[in-house]
């Protein structure tokens, strides 16, 4: 089965479905909730600080596979003898300045200056929370191939990633690394822009990842839509689906999923093992910071599903069995 390609009306890309994007006539309703929100949307006790000890990457992971979590979207993914970083936002706020916006949790576990060499870094989107531009400025002069969304490189040019390292993908594209690995991109439902006047001139996406022995599913940013299911019939089935649980909220219901169409997403999926992405790092909407994993673990126990919930910064290995750090329990 092949995945259809994106489609544009004018320079806008199209979502796969009609999709209530949460625009200008939504804002006031929005502005109105948050004003008179009573949830503990930022923790009351600070998050961390989470350390990442970067000795552990000169050893490869028993299993092939390992992920450290760095907190929303953001992770180091090895995969079959490959590495990926995912949507990094090392910056203090995702947010067009640093004087104000969305403030991390926690800083980063790693800096960046200890990352372990890798193979690719795969950018979803360009929503300021998952796209940063100071990190990628850092990481420009590295001569890391990037793997991306249509119309996004344009920025990687402009911040100092060489043209020739940037990989532009549609849905349903596919790249070859090192022979035996390949990253296909998926449609997502969501948006793109990072200011008011350029929405959708971007594609978004999700990325399929297979290597040698392990298929896994980065799914960034994306409202419930059936198309998982065309995803997991045509790339499924996955060891490992990462999936976004948070920023969730009534007026939004067609762009971000919450823990309930998460889990949707990864049985329609073929996953079997399932990790909860997008949550616990920066406050952008309504709901406590903790409650998404506290809806997807009583979601899991109906649904008897196998979780994948390791600590930030923490270098997990993912072998298909069950685990739950719990490390947000101590925050309450």
């Amino acid at each position: 089965m092949q995945l259809k390609g994106s489609t544009k009306i004018g320079n806008k890309y199209q979502n796969p479905i009609p999709t209530d994007e949460a625009g200008f006539d939504k804002m006031l309703p929005i502005m109105w909730e948050y004003m008179t929100n009573k949830a503990e949307s930022t923790p009351l006790k600070p998050l961390g600080p989470f350390n990442t000890d970067a000795t552990i990457y000169q050893t490869p992971p028993q299993s092939g596979l390992r992920i450290t979590w760095m907190g929303h979207s953001g992770l180091l993914i090895e995969i079959d003898g490959k590495r990926f970083l995912t949507d990094p936002v090392w910056s203090k706020r995702c947010s067009f300045t640093q004087y104000f916006g969305p403030k991390r949790f926690f800083p980063a576990p790693l800096p960046l200056n200890e990352l372990p060499q890798l193979d690719g870094i795969i950018i979803s989107h360009d929503h300021y929370d998952h796209f940063d531009e100071a990190t990628i400025r850092t990481l420009a002069p590295e001569n890391i191939p990037f793997y991306t969304s249509l119309g996004v490189g344009q920025y990687l040019k402009k911040w100092g990633v060489r043209a020739d390292l940037i990989h532009e993908m549609d849905w349903g594209d596919t790249v070859t690394i090192g022979g035996d690995l390949t990253i296909t991109t998926a449609p997502t439902r969501h948006f793109s822009g990072r200011g008011i006047t350029h929405r959708n001139e971007t594609l978004w996406s999700a990325f399929v990842i297979k290597g040698h022995t392990h298929n896994i599913f980065f799914g960034a940013d994306s409202g419930w839509f059936n198309g998982f299911a065309d995803i997991g019939e045509a790339y499924g089935p996955f060891d490992l689906t990462m999936l976004e649980i948070g920023a969730y909220g009534k007026n939004w219901p067609d762009i971000h999923m919450g823990p309930l169409s998460a889990v949707n997403a990864h049985l329609a999926l073929k996953g079997k093992q399932m990790m909860p992405i997008h949550w616990g790092t920066f406050n952008l909407a309504l709901h406590a910071w903790h409650e998404p994993v506290d809806i997807l673990l009583e979601l899991a126990a109906k649904e008897n599903l196998t979780l994948f919930a390791p600590e930030p910064g923490m270098p997990t290995e993912v072998t298909g069995e069950s685990y739950n750090s719990e490390w947000w329990e101590k925050y309450r």
